[in-house]
């Protein structure tokens, strides 16, 4: 099976046949390959490919310089792939069976969230493990492109989702000290995350802790305010009630 990597190192690996990153022609030419393997499943107009590679500022005879660095990308992948040209439009072509990381880890998110919700929790957490590793792992590391910076806000996305997925997985098997971790780490991603902080208050009250989600219901609200000039969510104030409610149930123990 040909496998295609973004993440990480740009490389396609066919058999015994690797093509390496440093085979590729420079920070263009990894994202030209980069934007061709992840739209793969479309035709991608000339104009688009050039708003990609130069942030929508082409240069005076872009065209012609395109072309060169489709051609450089072609020599580069060899016969592992092909790039299409017809009508005005590039496309990536793989074999039926090919592997590519991206997508494998926006299946495997989807495959997570899938299981969580029907109970499958064993599914739940090997899909979110594997949706986690290939979405935090660095995409086209050092290019400042536009482009570029779009998918690695959606890599952050996705492991959002899968970390939430061990959140969740991890509470339904007691595990509250692993829940309230991965609930820190998408806090640390995204401050303003509701569901993440509800994630991290219900492992602090299974933890025996509620002090702690109240703190942590605090710190949410403060930021909200502060920052956005905006509350809790209504679910997030619920949680707080569930919250005090342990508490006062503790106390009276």
């Amino acid at each position: 099976m040909l496998r295609v990597y973004l993440t990480g190192k740009v490389a396609i690996e066919d058999g015994a046949v690797l093509v390496p990153e440093k085979r590729f022609p420079g920070r263009q030419g990894r994202l030209t390959f980069s934007v061709l393997a992840w739209g793969r499943e479309h035709a991608i107009s000339v104009d688009e490919l050039a708003d990609a590679v130069w942030s929508g500022e082409p240069p005076n005879g872009w065209q012609t310089a395109l072309r060169a660095l489709v051609s450089k990308v072609r020599s580069a992948i060899g016969r592992s792939a092909s790039i299409e040209h017809a009508f005005g439009c590039y496309q990536l072509r793989l074999p039926s069976d090919a592997w590519l990381d991206v997508e494998a880890c926006e299946a495997a998110v989807h495959e997570a969230e899938t299981a969580l919700r029907e109970g499958h929790h064993e599914l739940a957490m090997g899909s979110a493990l594997v949706a986690n590793a290939i979405a935090r792992r660095p995409f086209l590391a050092g290019d400042v492109s536009d482009w570029a910076e779009r998918r690695r806000q959606h890599l952050r996305g996705v492991r959002v989702r899968a970390l939430e997925v061990r959140s969740h997985v991890a509470l339904a098997r007691d595990d509250p000290v692993s829940a309230a971790s991965d609930a820190e780490i998408v806090l640390s991603m995204d401050p303003y995350r509701a569901s993440a902080n509800a994630l991290l208050m219900r492992a602090n009250v299974a933890a025996g802790n509620p002090a702690h989600a109240v703190a942590a219901y605090e710190q949410l609200r403060a930021r909200l305010a502060d920052d956005l000039g905006t509350v809790p969510s209504a679910r997030t104030e619920a949680v707080l009630l569930d919250v005090l409610a342990a508490e006062g149930r503790t106390d009276r123990g």
